[in-house]
């Protein structure tokens, strides 16, 4: 008998729900949020509000365009956490709801292990996933972490950042060049321009396999301003060098870490996901050295590294087989570890 799974998500400001059917995707649909631009961030208030819009129609067009009626489901998952309480709140009563009403049961997911279980998405029933054991670089907006991952429910953080994700280290120094929220793909952008050798920001010394963005900031910082206050000529006249010397002292900081913990495991396998493994540079750099070691890399669809529902449905997929249920009385948490 086959096995369907709802996911939903909706952690932040995407609101997805997406259909897995044996570990095959059949849908994934993505409803963002653009009210956040203007603020320069998210707004918790906004976002939920709009998840409450959303929630019922992006799930019915999922279920739609994967073929099915919701009488066909097996089990519905959604994400329960970390994330912002109200957004989580929306997606955890909606999933409760629909699953007393068809009586299926609900399984909870962490938003952290759906980004690392993105790599068994398939979409082909013969698409290649990792094998256990593997390395997982998790860079997103809240997160960098180096992810000893030995099985779908066995991983153990190695390292992470003590102050600033990498993510929020690409959209601060953005919003101090004037650039639209969120900063991290213009950039991006901006980087392939640019002179990455031009401007020399600082690196963190941190040991073991932490992470730290805050000193590459203030260094960013001080060397846009005359004076103590921001030239906005010197960023105009040298934004995409800024932009292709700070994307590159990012990623130098994630693979010397990344690389320390590959020659301390020995694990020949290594992954990315969050949000910041959509950024060019970072693929890149991963995928080249990996080739360069002989290793075997796993670079998600950027469709997949940002928040969405296919990650959830393939983590409640597995926890469905082992039988892992939620029960009706959990509630959504705002943070936690993997």
């Amino acid at each position: 008998m086959s096995i369907t799974v709802l996911g939903i998500e909706s952690s932040c400001d995407d609101t997805s729900a997406a259909v897995i059917r044996d570990g095959v995707l059949l849908s994934n649909v993505i409803a963002s949020q653009d009210v956040h631009a203007e603020y320069g961030g998210v707004v918790p208030e906004l976002a939920s509000r709009a998840h409450q819009q959303n929630i019922v129609p992006v799930v019915d067009t999922a279920l739609k365009r994967a073929g099915i009626d919701r009488h066909d489901l097996t089990a519905i998952a959604f994400t329960r956490g970390p994330g912002l309480l109200g957004s989580l709140h929306v997606g955890t009563s909606f999933a409760k709801g629909l699953s007393l009403g068809l009586r299926v049961p609900i399984v909870d997911v962490n938003h952290l292990h759906g980004h690392v279980l993105s790599h068994f998405i398939r979409r082909e029933e013969n698409d290649p996933v990792p094998e256990y054991p593997f390395l997982c670089l998790l860079v997103s907006g809240g997160n960098s972490q180096i992810i000893l991952v030995r099985n779908y429910n066995d991983m153990e953080i190695l390292g992470r950042t003590i102050d600033d994700a990498a993510g929020e280290a690409f959209d601060k120094c953005a919003k101090v060049m004037g650039l639209p929220y969120p900063g991290g793909p213009h950039i991006d952008r901006l980087a392939a321009e640019g002179d990455a050798s031009r401007f020399k920001f600082a690196k963190p010394h941190i040991p073991g396999f932490d992470y730290s963005f805050s000193g590459l900031k203030t260094s960013f910082l001080y060397t846009l301003r005359d004076n103590l206050k921001l030239d906005p000529e010197f960023i105009e006249k040298n934004r995409a060098d800024l932009a292709a010397s700070l994307q590159k002292t990012i990623i130098d900081i994630l693979m010397d870490k990344l690389d320390k913990a590959v020659r301390q495991t020995g694990v020949r396998t290594v992954a990315i996901g969050g949000g910041v493994s959509a950024n060019s540079g970072v693929r890149d750099a991963v995928e080249q050295y990996c080739a360069r070691r002989g290793l075997t890399a796993f670079i998600p669809p950027r469709v997949f590294t940002t928040d969405n529902a296919a990650m959830v449905a393939i983590a409640g997929y597995y926890k469905y087989l082992d039988r892992d249920f939620c029960r009706y009385d959990s509630v959504p948490y705002a943070r936690t570890t993997i």
